[in-house]
């Protein structure tokens, strides 16, 4: 079994592992980088798509689904994902192909095929191609989302893809029930870093909520529109919070793409109670009209970049009374960076100070490095271990940790590389 690293080595984004199985070919995500506004993508090796016998999406987030059309401009080949994944995957697909016009090397046609071509399978769902087999299981991370294990010729590879082990409010924790392997593919994003524990992160949250409710202000609480919106507007419910709370943008078609996968969360009852309690805003009409009295608002983009968060900003940044609360990863060079580095927006081409309340809150769909570490102590075998989908630094500290502490041999990989087991 040989494995050709196409990108997510020493790099988080255009993620992308193509696996040969003496002949048999399978593609292991193949996602997009989004570089700094004004700087084009970037994606992962290019492959034949005639060479590939099957290509397998773990999760619907770009920069592991968002190339996968590419491979259907002149040809087809099978596509396997859970029903959830396939969806929220056209869902994004179909917004960055909006966004960015022309950006990329496909669009709605190749887009179309490939879902003509989509294979749906549930975790644990053995699937053969020639002379391999794989499998999905749960990785914790997002709705529908996979680790995937392959097998072929007695050797075991195991690719967590993005990984949160504990789960969350709305997932459950990740499978390891795997048995021995030879070869783990590893994320290692929050490999450097402990994370605040998820509940004390939710209490935090809660009390800065209330706090705004006292002083008669409103919350914003710009949110990914996948997973985490909906996680917030759990955690809200779960404290019997009790002032409105607003939902709005993309993060409505999400959770009618949630609604439709009920049995893929952890408690289907907390997920239909907080989101059917909720009020959906479909108008820019309603938008004001809404905010009539103390509520919550929570609203794409999570980092502020574009989408009617800017709205929520701009129409709430500037009365002291007010709160927003920070729930996701801000990137560099994006306006929640700099709102939280700074305390300034940018309106009418000048940066001005907020005079909200701004605070951050840990809510990470990635696992620590405690988790991470938990997760190679459990792993059955004398794997080799690929440290990827991190920063450079982050990848070879972690590799270089796992081989002082279990012995195992590990090492980031580099793009184009080709291990063999």
């Amino acid at each position: 079994m040989d494995v050709k690293v196409l990108g997510a080595a020493s790099e988080v984004g255009r993620s992308g592992f193509l696996v040969n199985c003496n002949g048999t070919k399978l593609l292991l995500d193949y996602g997009v980088m989004f570089g700094r506004r004004g700087t084009p993508p970037v994606y992962p090796l290019h492959v034949k798509p005639k060479d590939l016998d099957a290509i397998i999406i773990t999760h619907a987030h770009l920069d592991h689904s968002g190339n996968v059309p590419s491979l259907f401009v002149s040809g087809n080949t099978d596509v396997y994902a859970t029903p959830p994944t396939f969806d929220l995957t056209e869902l994004l697909i179909e917004d960055m192909l909006k966004i960015e016009k022309n950006s990329h090397p496909f669009d709605l046609p190749e887009l179309n095929n490939m879902m003509k071509n989509a294979k749906e399978i549930g975790f644990k769902q053995k699937v053969t191609k020639g002379n391999a087999t794989f499998e999905l299981r749960e990785s914790g991370h997002v709705i529908g989302g996979s680790s995937v294990l392959v097998e072929s010729e007695k050797k075991r590879l195991f690719y967590t893809g993005d990984i949160k082990t504990n789960g969350s409010r709305m997932l459950r924790e990740a499978d390891f029930d795997i048995g021995e392997i030879d070869l783990l593919i590893t994320e290692s994003t929050y490999s450097q870093t402990e994370q605040k524990p998820r509940r004390e992160s939710e209490n935090e949250l809660i009390e800065f909520a209330n706090e705004v409710m006292d002083r008669k202000g409103i919350l914003f609480i710009p949110s990914f529109s996948v997973e985490r919106s909906q996680e917030i507007a759990c955690i809200l419910k779960n404290a019997n919070f009790k002032h409105k709370i607003i939902m709005d943008g993309m993060a409505l078609k999400v959770n009618e793409i949630m609604f439709r996968h009920m049995e893929y969360l952890r408690d289907p009852k907390v997920f239909a109670d907080a989101i059917n309690g909720a009020v959906a805003i479909r108008e820019h009409s309603e938008r004001k009209r809404a905010m009539d009295e103390p509520c919550v608002v929570i609203s794409p983009a999570g980092m502020l970049v574009g989408g009617n968060a800017v709205f929520y900003l701009q129409h709430l940044a500037f009365d002291d009374k007010n709160g927003i609360a920070l729930v996701s990863y801000q990137g560099e060079g994006t306006p929640g960076r700099k709102l939280l580095e700074i305390g300034k927006v940018s309106t009418r081409g000048k940066d001005v100070n907020v005079t909200a309340e701004v605070k951050q809150f840990e809510f990470s769909g990635h696992a620590d490095r405690n988790e991470l570490f938990d997760m190679i102590k459990n792993i059955r075998g004398n794997p080799k271990v690929l440290t990827v989908h991190g920063d450079s630094e982050s990848c070879n500290m972690f590799a270089q940790e796992i081989h002082e502490k279990f012995g195992l041999e590990a090492y980031a990989p580099a793009v184009n590389e080709t291990i063999t087991v």
